[in-house]
Protein backbone atom coordinates (compact mmCIF):
# COMPACT_ATOMS: atom_id res chain seq x y z
CA UNK A 1 0.00 0.00 0.00
CA UNK A 2 1.10 3.54 -0.68
CA UNK A 3 2.44 5.29 2.39
CA UNK A 4 0.10 7.81 3.98
CA UNK A 5 2.48 10.72 3.49
CA UNK A 6 2.80 10.05 -0.25
CA UNK A 7 -0.81 10.86 -1.14
CA UNK A 8 -0.46 14.40 -2.49
CA UNK A 9 -3.60 16.46 -1.83
CA UNK A 10 -5.97 17.51 -4.61
CA UNK A 11 -4.51 20.90 -5.59
CA UNK A 12 -7.69 22.69 -6.71
CA UNK A 13 -10.85 24.07 -5.13
CA UNK A 14 -13.17 21.12 -4.40
CA UNK A 15 -16.02 23.04 -2.76
CA UNK A 16 -18.38 22.45 -5.67
CA UNK A 17 -17.83 18.68 -5.61
CA UNK A 18 -19.24 17.60 -2.22
CA UNK A 19 -22.35 15.83 -3.58
CA UNK A 20 -23.79 15.45 -0.08
CA UNK A 21 -26.96 13.45 0.55
CA UNK A 22 -29.26 13.05 -2.47
CA UNK A 23 -27.05 15.31 -4.60
CA UNK A 24 -24.84 12.31 -5.42
CA UNK A 25 -27.71 10.25 -6.85
CA UNK A 26 -29.02 13.24 -8.80
CA UNK A 27 -25.63 13.99 -10.37
CA UNK A 28 -24.66 10.32 -10.84
CA UNK A 29 -25.73 9.90 -14.51
CA UNK A 30 -23.53 12.83 -15.52
CA UNK A 31 -20.67 11.96 -13.16
CA UNK A 32 -20.55 8.41 -14.50
CA UNK A 33 -21.46 8.97 -18.15
CA UNK A 34 -17.92 7.86 -19.01
CA UNK A 35 -17.70 4.60 -17.04
CA UNK A 36 -21.41 3.56 -16.74
CA UNK A 37 -20.82 2.64 -13.07
CA UNK A 38 -24.25 1.75 -11.60
CA UNK A 39 -25.41 3.93 -8.69
CA UNK A 40 -24.64 1.98 -5.47
CA UNK A 41 -28.07 1.92 -3.84
CA UNK A 42 -29.20 -0.97 -1.60
CA UNK A 43 -30.50 -2.98 -4.57
CA UNK A 44 -27.17 -2.71 -6.37
CA UNK A 45 -25.30 -3.50 -3.14
CA UNK A 46 -27.41 -6.65 -2.60
CA UNK A 47 -26.65 -7.78 -6.16
CA UNK A 48 -22.92 -7.23 -5.61
CA UNK A 49 -22.96 -9.18 -2.33
CA UNK A 50 -24.76 -12.06 -4.04
CA UNK A 51 -22.46 -12.07 -7.09
CA UNK A 52 -19.24 -11.84 -5.07
CA UNK A 53 -20.17 -14.78 -2.84
CA UNK A 54 -17.17 -15.78 -0.70
CA UNK A 55 -15.24 -12.70 -1.90
CA UNK A 56 -17.86 -10.37 -0.37
CA UNK A 57 -16.90 -8.48 2.80
CA UNK A 58 -17.99 -10.31 5.95
CA UNK A 59 -20.76 -8.97 8.19
CA UNK A 60 -21.91 -6.25 5.78
CA UNK A 61 -25.54 -6.01 4.72
CA UNK A 62 -26.86 -4.30 1.58
CA UNK A 63 -27.81 -1.02 3.29
CA UNK A 64 -24.45 -0.71 5.02
CA UNK A 65 -22.57 -1.59 1.84
CA UNK A 66 -24.56 0.96 -0.17
CA UNK A 67 -23.76 3.68 2.37
CA UNK A 68 -20.04 2.79 2.37
CA UNK A 69 -19.82 2.74 -1.43
CA UNK A 70 -21.64 6.07 -1.70
CA UNK A 71 -19.21 7.62 0.79
CA UNK A 72 -16.23 6.19 -1.11
CA UNK A 73 -17.49 7.68 -4.37
CA UNK A 74 -18.18 11.04 -2.69
CA UNK A 75 -14.55 11.05 -1.54
CA UNK A 76 -13.44 10.27 -5.09
CA UNK A 77 -15.51 13.02 -6.68
CA UNK A 78 -14.28 15.68 -4.24
CA UNK A 79 -10.65 14.67 -4.76
CA UNK A 80 -10.00 12.84 -1.50
CA UNK A 81 -8.42 10.01 -3.43
CA UNK A 82 -6.75 8.33 -0.46
CA UNK A 83 -10.05 8.06 1.44
CA UNK A 84 -11.79 6.71 -1.68
CA UNK A 85 -9.03 4.17 -2.27
CA UNK A 86 -8.87 3.00 1.35
CA UNK A 87 -12.66 2.67 1.63
CA UNK A 88 -12.76 0.65 -1.59
CA UNK A 89 -9.89 -1.64 -0.58
CA UNK A 90 -11.61 -2.33 2.76
CA UNK A 91 -14.56 -3.78 0.82
CA UNK A 92 -12.44 -6.22 -1.21
CA UNK A 93 -13.37 -6.87 -4.87
CA UNK A 94 -16.74 -5.13 -4.35
CA UNK A 95 -14.88 -1.89 -3.66
CA UNK A 96 -12.30 -2.37 -6.40
CA UNK A 97 -14.03 -0.10 -8.92
CA UNK A 98 -13.73 3.01 -6.75
CA UNK A 99 -10.36 1.94 -5.28
CA UNK A 100 -8.72 1.42 -8.68
CA UNK A 101 -10.17 4.60 -10.14
CA UNK A 102 -8.98 6.65 -7.16
CA UNK A 103 -5.51 5.08 -7.16
CA UNK A 104 -5.19 5.40 -10.93
CA UNK A 105 -6.35 9.01 -11.31
CA UNK A 106 -4.20 10.09 -8.35
CA UNK A 107 -1.14 8.31 -9.78
CA UNK A 108 -1.74 9.77 -13.26
CA UNK A 109 -1.78 13.38 -12.12
CA UNK A 110 -0.46 13.71 -8.57
CA UNK A 111 2.49 11.30 -8.34
CA UNK A 112 5.66 12.80 -9.84
CA UNK A 113 8.06 9.92 -9.27
CA UNK A 114 7.97 7.58 -12.29
CA UNK A 115 8.92 4.44 -10.33
CA UNK A 116 6.28 5.16 -7.68
CA UNK A 117 3.66 5.78 -10.35
CA UNK A 118 4.44 2.44 -12.02
CA UNK A 119 4.21 0.69 -8.66
CA UNK A 120 0.76 2.15 -8.06
CA UNK A 121 -0.55 1.15 -11.47
CA UNK A 122 0.74 -2.37 -10.81
CA UNK A 123 -1.07 -2.33 -7.46
CA UNK A 124 -4.25 -1.06 -9.16
CA UNK A 125 -4.04 -3.87 -11.72
CA UNK A 126 -3.87 -6.45 -8.91
CA UNK A 127 -6.97 -4.99 -7.23
CA UNK A 128 -8.81 -5.05 -10.56
CA UNK A 129 -7.66 -8.60 -11.33
CA UNK A 130 -9.26 -9.79 -8.08
CA UNK A 131 -12.47 -8.01 -9.11
CA UNK A 132 -12.45 -9.73 -12.51
CA UNK A 133 -12.34 -13.10 -10.70
CA UNK A 134 -15.03 -12.19 -8.15
CA UNK A 135 -17.33 -10.11 -10.38
CA UNK A 136 -16.75 -11.24 -13.99
CA UNK A 137 -20.18 -9.99 -15.12
CA UNK A 138 -19.40 -6.45 -14.02
CA UNK A 139 -18.14 -4.31 -16.91
CA UNK A 140 -15.94 -2.15 -14.70
CA UNK A 141 -14.07 -5.13 -13.27
CA UNK A 142 -12.63 -5.60 -16.77
CA UNK A 143 -12.38 -1.90 -17.57
CA UNK A 144 -10.43 -1.00 -14.39
CA UNK A 145 -8.03 -3.86 -15.18
CA UNK A 146 -7.51 -2.52 -18.72
CA UNK A 147 -7.11 1.03 -17.38
CA UNK A 148 -4.50 0.07 -14.77
CA UNK A 149 -2.54 -2.17 -17.16
CA UNK A 150 -2.74 0.39 -19.94
CA UNK A 151 -1.40 3.18 -17.70
CA UNK A 152 1.29 0.80 -16.43
CA UNK A 153 2.35 -0.07 -19.99
CA UNK A 154 2.58 3.64 -20.91
CA UNK A 155 5.34 3.92 -18.31
CA UNK A 156 7.35 1.17 -20.00
CA UNK A 157 9.04 1.18 -23.40
CA UNK A 158 6.73 -0.11 -26.16
CA UNK A 159 9.12 -3.05 -26.71
CA UNK A 160 8.90 -4.03 -23.02
CA UNK A 161 5.12 -3.66 -22.92
CA UNK A 162 4.62 -5.74 -26.05
CA UNK A 163 7.12 -8.39 -24.94
CA UNK A 164 5.30 -8.70 -21.61
CA UNK A 165 2.05 -9.38 -23.48
CA UNK A 166 0.33 -6.40 -21.88
CA UNK A 167 -1.24 -5.20 -25.14
CA UNK A 168 -3.15 -8.45 -25.56
CA UNK A 169 -4.39 -8.38 -21.97
CA UNK A 170 -5.57 -4.78 -22.33
CA UNK A 171 -7.42 -5.54 -25.55
CA UNK A 172 -9.08 -8.66 -24.10
CA UNK A 173 -10.22 -6.70 -21.03
CA UNK A 174 -11.59 -3.85 -23.16
CA UNK A 175 -13.45 -6.28 -25.42
CA UNK A 176 -15.00 -7.88 -22.32
CA UNK A 177 -15.98 -4.41 -21.05
CA UNK A 178 -17.66 -3.44 -24.32
CA UNK A 179 -19.44 -6.81 -24.58
CA UNK A 180 -21.01 -6.13 -21.17
CA UNK A 181 -21.47 -2.36 -21.63
CA UNK A 182 -21.52 -1.29 -25.31
CA UNK A 183 -21.96 2.37 -24.31
CA UNK A 184 -18.91 2.48 -22.01
CA UNK A 185 -17.32 5.69 -23.31
CA UNK A 186 -14.05 5.33 -21.40
CA UNK A 187 -13.59 1.81 -22.80
CA UNK A 188 -14.17 3.15 -26.33
CA UNK A 189 -11.55 5.83 -25.64
CA UNK A 190 -9.10 3.23 -24.33
CA UNK A 191 -9.74 0.96 -27.33
CA UNK A 192 -9.02 3.88 -29.68
CA UNK A 193 -5.73 4.45 -27.84
CA UNK A 194 -4.88 0.73 -28.02
CA UNK A 195 -5.02 0.83 -31.83
CA UNK A 196 -3.43 4.29 -32.16
CA UNK A 197 -0.52 3.66 -29.77
CA UNK A 198 0.52 0.44 -31.48
CA UNK A 199 0.31 2.07 -34.94
CA UNK A 200 2.09 5.19 -33.67
CA UNK A 201 4.92 3.20 -32.06
CA UNK A 202 5.54 0.27 -34.43
CA UNK A 203 3.79 1.29 -37.65
CA UNK A 204 0.54 0.39 -39.37
CA UNK A 205 1.81 -2.68 -41.20
CA UNK A 206 3.49 -4.53 -38.32
CA UNK A 207 0.87 -3.27 -35.87
CA UNK A 208 -1.92 -4.50 -38.10
CA UNK A 209 -0.41 -7.89 -38.86
CA UNK A 210 0.82 -8.68 -35.34
CA UNK A 211 -1.71 -6.98 -33.07
CA UNK A 212 -4.71 -6.29 -35.31
CA UNK A 213 -4.25 -2.55 -34.81
CA UNK A 214 -6.18 -0.50 -37.37
CA UNK A 215 -6.48 3.25 -37.97
CA UNK A 216 -10.17 2.87 -38.84
CA UNK A 217 -10.84 1.11 -35.52
CA UNK A 218 -9.09 3.86 -33.55
CA UNK A 219 -11.16 6.50 -35.36
CA UNK A 220 -14.41 4.56 -34.88
CA UNK A 221 -13.91 4.09 -31.14
CA UNK A 222 -12.87 7.68 -30.38
CA UNK A 223 -15.84 8.97 -32.42
CA UNK A 224 -18.15 6.79 -30.29
CA UNK A 225 -16.57 8.06 -27.05
CA UNK A 226 -17.09 11.68 -28.15
CA UNK A 227 -20.68 10.93 -29.16
CA UNK A 228 -21.42 9.34 -25.77
CA UNK A 229 -19.58 11.96 -23.67
CA UNK A 230 -19.21 15.20 -25.66
CA UNK A 231 -18.63 17.18 -22.43
CA UNK A 232 -15.89 14.93 -21.03
CA UNK A 233 -12.43 16.55 -20.95
CA UNK A 234 -10.62 13.20 -21.18
CA UNK A 235 -12.47 12.19 -24.37
CA UNK A 236 -11.18 15.35 -26.10
CA UNK A 237 -7.66 14.98 -24.66
CA UNK A 238 -7.41 11.41 -25.90
CA UNK A 239 -8.90 12.40 -29.26
CA UNK A 240 -5.98 14.83 -29.57
CA UNK A 241 -3.55 12.06 -28.59
CA UNK A 242 -5.10 9.64 -31.11
CA UNK A 243 -4.75 12.23 -33.89
CA UNK A 244 -1.06 12.75 -33.07
CA UNK A 245 -0.32 9.03 -32.80
CA UNK A 246 -1.99 8.25 -36.13
CA UNK A 247 -1.04 11.30 -38.18
CA UNK A 248 1.80 13.11 -36.38
CA UNK A 249 2.48 16.76 -37.18
CA UNK A 250 -0.10 16.80 -40.00
CA UNK A 251 -2.85 16.83 -37.33
CA UNK A 252 -1.07 19.01 -34.77
CA UNK A 253 -3.56 21.88 -35.10
CA UNK A 254 -6.57 19.58 -34.83
CA UNK A 255 -5.04 17.91 -31.76
CA UNK A 256 -4.40 21.30 -30.14
CA UNK A 257 -8.02 22.27 -30.83
CA UNK A 258 -9.17 19.15 -28.95
CA UNK A 259 -6.95 20.07 -25.98
CA UNK A 260 -8.43 23.57 -26.04
CA UNK A 261 -11.95 22.10 -25.92
CA UNK A 262 -10.96 19.93 -22.96
CA UNK A 263 -9.43 22.88 -21.09
CA UNK A 264 -12.60 24.98 -21.50
CA UNK A 265 -15.14 22.38 -20.36
CA UNK A 266 -16.75 22.87 -16.95
CA UNK A 267 -15.54 20.04 -14.71
CA UNK A 268 -18.12 18.05 -12.72
CA UNK A 269 -15.67 16.66 -10.17
CA UNK A 270 -12.02 16.45 -9.09
CA UNK A 271 -11.03 14.00 -11.85
CA UNK A 272 -12.42 16.24 -14.61
CA UNK A 273 -10.71 19.24 -12.97
CA UNK A 274 -7.37 17.43 -13.20
CA UNK A 275 -8.10 16.40 -16.81
CA UNK A 276 -8.96 19.98 -17.83
CA UNK A 277 -5.95 21.43 -15.96
CA UNK A 278 -3.67 18.93 -17.72
CA UNK A 279 -5.11 19.93 -21.12
CA UNK A 280 -4.53 23.63 -20.31
CA UNK A 281 -0.93 22.92 -19.20
CA UNK A 282 -0.15 21.24 -22.53
CA UNK A 283 -1.21 24.35 -24.45
CA UNK A 284 1.15 26.73 -22.62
Amino acid sequence: MAAKSSWAAFPHDARGFAYAGDALKKAWPELHAGDTEPYPDAKRAAALLHAAGKAAPKGVDADSLAAQLQEAWRAFHRGDFKAAHDAGVALGPIGASVAVKALGIHATYLVDDEAERLKRFEQAAKLAEAAVKALPDDANSHYRYAFALGRYSQGLSIAKALKAGIAGKVRTALEATLDLAPKHAEAHTAMALYHAEIIGKIGAMVGGLTYGAKTAEAEKHIAMALKLTPDSPIAHIEHGNVLMLLHGDKKEDAAAAEYEKAAKLKPLDAMETLDAAYAASQLE
